[in-house]
This record gives structure tokens, C-alpha cells and sequence, in this order.
């Protein structure tokens, strides 16, 4: 499911709403996540998983075109882990 998908199921499952409040109301869900996120929070929504960042240690790289080796800094990535109840209903 695509962005515009979302908004599109939201929009015909909540005929009340205008399509920019719909966007407006995704905006924020998913601005808030990435703050969280950005500051080194966790967001935990239940029965559905929880986003949370990991440290990956800086390392030698190879550049793919030439082969020469070089650095890669130090960064934090996102990470998912899935909740429970979508597991169970992934594996069922």
C-alpha cells in the first residue's frame, strides 16, 4: 500500500472528513513517529509492532564500481519489530 492508497481507504472509510484533513492527520501520525524516532524514542503502537532506532558501528566499505575501500561512519537506522497479533496473523 502506497501513501495515497492510505489516504484514499481513510477518506472512504470516514466520509466526514475532508481530504485534507485525512492528509493533514497522516501527516502528523507519521511526522510524530519520525520526531520520536529522531530523538532516540521508541513508538510502540499494540498489536501492530514497535519502531525503534539501532546503532551500526562504523565499518570498511568497498565502493562496487572501483573496489576501493572506504568508511562508513557510525549511524542510526530504523527498525521494526512486528507485535505479536500480526505475527500470528501473518503466520496463519
Amino acid at each position: 500500500m502506497i501513501r495515497s492508497e492510505l489516504l484514499q481507504k481513510l477518506a472512504d472509510e470516514n466520509p466526514e472528513l475532508k481530504p485534507d484533513e485525512i492528509e493533514k492527520i497522516v501527516d502528523i501520525f507519521f511526522n510524530q513517529i519520525i520526531q520520536q524516532l529522531a530523538e532516540d524514542g521508541r513508538v510502540e503502537l499494540r498489536g501492530f509492532g514497535a519502531f525503534s532506532t539501532r546503532k551500526r558501528e562504523p565499518r570498511k566499505g568497498r565502493n562496487p564500481r572501483t573496489g576501493e575501500a572506504v568508511d562508513v561512519p557510525a549511524k542510526r537506522v530504523p527498525y521494526f519489530k512486528p507485535g505479536k497479533e500480526m505475527r500470528e496473523r501473518l503466520n496463519s
